[in-house]
């Protein structure tokens, strides 16, 4: 019985988690979708590839507050500065993804219409960097309680107030 409500208490924090990842990521990817159509279709005219790096900086910058005050709440906070430069590192990476598939899209197979560009970069590319994105925020940035980092940064945040406490 034991192990029954253990198994279903580890699927219900990952099916939230998942869940909740998914309502901000869906947020976002209507800003990205939107931001990158403004930029490169329908007022700017800026290049697939620039307008698709503005649109998932600005996205990305909504989904580390989404995801941090809401998705993965729960978890432990090892202070705004490493989980924001991880953050932005991660993204990277998926903006990467997105990239190669936009730019193989338009640049190796020389489809460049407005479809081809959005199937390209906000589909497939979007699509695999959210896969690689929710892996990594949850290895890397929103730590388990338990992790050794996570407790260390609990330890010198602590550490950090006490001084503080002392000094005034």
């Amino acid at each position: 019985m034991q192990l029954i409500r253990s198994i279903y208490g580890r699927w219900r924090t990952l099916v939230h988690e998942l869940a909740k990842f998914g309502i901000v990521g869906a947020v976002c990817y209507l800003i990205d979708f939107g931001l990158f159509n403004v930029c490169h279709i329908w007022v700017f005219d800026l290049g697939p590839l620039t307008s698709k790096v503005i649109s998932t900086v600005v996205a990305a910058t909504c989904a580390y507050f989404g995801n941090r005050h809401w998705s993965f709440r729960h978890r432990a906070r090892s202070g705004v500065r490493r989980e924001y430069s991880l953050f932005i590192i991660l993204n990277a990476i998926g903006l990467a993804i997105a990239l190669a598939c936009l730019g193989f899209g338009v640049y190796v197979l020389g489809q460049d219409s407005p479809l081809a560009a959005n199937i390209w970069g906000n589909v497939v590319g979007t699509g695999l960097g959210t896969v690689f994105r929710f892996w990594a925020y949850k290895k890397y940035v929103f730590l388990h309680p338990e992790d050794p980092k996570a407790r260390e940064s609990a330890e010198v945040i602590s550490e950090r107030l006490s001084s503080r406490q002392s000094v005034s």
